[in-house]
């Protein structure tokens, strides 16, 4: 195979992008994010508490 970047625990592990940003919903400090972001979206952009916030609301309880 010729991607393997699994963990132990049977996930994958994302190389974490290291930044300064803000979450457009409540403002908080954005430190890292698991992708580098489009420079045209930062105004998109959710902390972890109103990510999950929005996938619980969807139905995406992942």
């Amino acid at each position: 195979m010729a991607f393997n970047n699994r963990n132990g625990n049977g996930g994958f592990q994302r190389e974490m992008v290291k930044g300064e940003w803000k979450c457009s919903k409540c403002g908080a400090a954005i430190t890292e994010l698991p992708f580098k972001p489009d420079p045209a979206r930062l105004d998109q952009l959710l902390c972890r508490d109103c990510h999950r916030e929005r996938r619980m609301s969807r139905g995406d309880y992942r």
